[in-house]
């Protein structure tokens, strides 16, 4: 059975109520889809509106508003949504007008159940398609301390923004270890502004990050808000505690999220085994411009030295093309992880280079 998130969004619009509450029970039970049924015509609008469905099925004949009405007033506003009309009436008159309303089906009652769930089956994966092709992904990238995300996917989420995906960054700690904390804080929000990203900031005590709750808690109500289609965390392969332990607690609280990729960070071990090599040629500049957000850091680690993460990069371009790459260990993935080779296209352009 599907979650939530992954089940068809089905909206049915019949004004008599017995009909609607069955086919109501037929989708949830055999096609386990989300249905919102509307009894009241004139809120179909502000029902739709307010559920987004993967598809419309109305019936004709309805008081104040005819399905053939509704039809084009969806039209209007929701060109791409999938609608299919029905009608216990049969004429040539209501075929035609549905067709030339751009019904996608014509359907007359009663509907067996099967040919029903058959129907919304196809039309919602039709709908799922287009509306997931529209809208841009959202991108989480988290990580135990600032600068993690910056070091490890940097390029990547810089590609992920020219893309017009959104990007929002989870910092778990303000890495009070590592220098001081409020430096560390602003210079977080001064690379996610860069980024354009959204940032959480958090105040979990740095090197003593707990792979359970608070930590757990504090991801998953992040996930709640942005609902993200990916997730970028720190990989299992760590010298650092922190690190492991936000993988862990990553893994709890990103289990409803289709696509879950481990980043490389400088304290990974040799353990480490990426299988995707993003390529981030365009998005080197970006990187290191992120990089040097941190400049309480950049002025003591030889690992942010600009050299030193190109080398990185170039070095696992031998497994992913281009001419520089970011690796990742791949948890589980149903969603294009890959850069989006038009922003890659428009990187170059912008800098004059092939590309």
């Amino acid at each position: 059975m599907a979650n939530a998130e992954q089940k068809y969004r089905v909206c049915v619009i019949e004004d008599d109520p017995d009909v609607a509450l069955f086919m109501k029970t037929v989708l949830e039970k055999r096609a386990d889809a989300l249905v919102l049924a509307i009894t009241d015509p004139a809120k179909a609008l502000a029902g739709i509106a307010e559920f987004e469905p993967d598809m419309v099925i109305t019936d004709i004949e309805m008081p104040g508003i005819s399905g053939l009405d509704l039809l084009k007033e969806l039209r209007g506003t929701y060109p791409d949504l999938p609608v299919a009309v029905m009608t216990a009436h049969v004429s040539i008159d209501y075929a035609v007008s549905a067709l030339r309303s751009q019904a996608d089906e014509f359907l007359t009652k009663p509907i067996a159940s099967a040919d029903l769930v058959a129907l919304v089956t196809r039309l919602a994966a039709k709908g799922r398609l287009t509306k997931t092709a529209q809208e841009p992904q959202v991108v989480l990238a988290i990580g135990a301390h600032p600068d993690d995300v910056e070091i490890g996917v940097g390029g990547i989420l810089a590609a992920h923004r020219a893309a017009g995906n959104r990007v929002v960054i989870l910092t778990l700690s303000r890495g009070a270890r590592g220098g001081d904390a409020d430096d560390r804080q602003h210079e977080s929000l001064a690379a996610a502004e860069l980024l354009g990203a959204r940032l959480f900031m958090e105040d979990l005590e740095d090197t003593q990050i707990s792979a359970a709750d608070p930590t757990v808690g504090i991801i998953e109500r992040v996930i709640a808000e942005v609902r993200p289609d990916i997730v970028y965390t720190h990989s299992a392969h760590e010298r650092h505690q922190d690190h492991r332990a936000v993988h862990a607690a990553t893994l709890i609280a990103a289990r409803a999220v289709r696509t879950v990729c481990c980043y490389q960070s400088p304290s990974a071990t040799i353990d480490f085994r990426p299988t995707r090599f993003v390529p981030i040629d365009g998005f080197t500049d970006a990187k290191l411009a992120l990089i040097r957000c941190f400049e309480s850091q950049t002025e003591v680690r030889a690992y942010l030295e600009p050299d030193f993460v190109l080398a990185t990069a170039r070095y696992w371009s031998r497994f992913g093309g281009g001419t520089s790459c970011e690796p990742l260990e791949v948890i589980k993935d149903t969603v294009d992880i890959s850069v989006p080779a038009s922003s890659i296209t428009n990187a170059a352009r912008l800098k004059g280079e092939r590309p």
